[in-house]
């Protein structure tokens, strides 16, 4: 039975050397974005997740680009939230200091692709190495025909009304690649894809003495894998979730809580959200 008690995950990460975050979509929920699973993981009568793969986009176009849009620019209308916050102190070496052993590294992993947690890691002019993003950032294309990526700073299409009725795009009205012409794709990775840099998340939580996950249902696999990956390895795993999944069992803490009231991260410091904009 994973504990609840707070102090003694406060011991735990004060003695990690090396700390990795698993974060899903469940982090951004108090910034008001749905997550793809339980209330919330439809878009207008479609499952969300069966729009995010690649069989989805061959079969419709329109309605995934309808979905994406719809998705980037509920994006594009919120903010980070406390959880975000919290996480991108932790890129502070003083913050780690304070709560971590000596000389600890910090590597937040995500599927998530709002664009949130950039946001704030920019805000504490930190990227690399501590954020590793695995399905790429809403405001990317890809070309269909050679899979060529780059960044959009404008919607890339007509701005639609909220509808239950399906509108049909004709396929050579949807972005295309402005290299070639050829039709384009959102740039994320998609469910049935591979992420990105898989090796090295690997090798981190190999050498990790604690996992945190946070806001995700450890369903969809590699990532799902990752905290088992710790716990093989001898390390602990702590989850920070706004319900039960099936993998909470096998976690060392477990604290629930709804993040839309209060952030599940406020362990990080005792300062108030407001405070952190400063």
């Amino acid at each position: 039975m994973p504990s609840t008690d707070m102090e003694t995950f406060r011991k735990v990460l004060k003695e990690s050397k090396n700390i990795i975050v698993v974060a899903g979509a469940g982090l951004s929920a108090a910034s008001g974005l749905s997550t793809f699973r339980g209330q919330g993981g439809y878009w207008r009568r479609f499952q969300a997740m069966s729009l995010a793969t690649p069989r989805a986009f061959d079969s419709n176009p329109s309605r995934v680009w309808q979905f994406y849009h719809y998705r980037r620019e509920s994006a594009l209308r919120v903010k980070p939230n406390a959880a975000h916050y919290a996480l991108a102190r932790f890129t502070s070496p003083q913050v780690r200091e304070a709560h971590c052993a000596p000389e600890s590294t910090f590597t937040l992993i995500t599927q998530n692709v709002d664009g949130l947690s950039p946001e704030r890691l920019r805000r504490y002019r930190h990227q690399s190495p501590f954020l590793r993003k695995q399905r790429t950032a809403r405001m990317s294309l890809k070309c269909t025909a050679d899979y060529l990526t780059y960044l959009v700073q404008t919607g890339t299409e007509k701005v639609l009304e909220a509808s239950d009725n399906e509108v049909e795009i004709p396929v050579d009205q949807l972005p295309r690649c402005e290299a070639c012409g050829e039709l384009a794709r959102p740039g994320v990775v998609w469910f049935e894809e591979i992420p990105h840099h898989l090796d090295l998340i690997e090798e981190l939580a190999e050498a990790a003495n604690l996992c945190i996950v946070v806001g995700t249902s450890s369903t969809v696999y590699p990532a799902a894998g990752y905290a088992s990956l710790v716990k093989d390895c001898g390390g602990k795993v702590a989850v920070f979730n706004l319900e039960r999944t099936s993998g909470d069992e096998d976690s060392d803490f477990l604290f629930l809580a709804l993040v839309k009231r209060r952030s599940p991260l406020r362990w990080v410091s005792h300062k108030r959200a407001s405070d952190w904009n400063r």
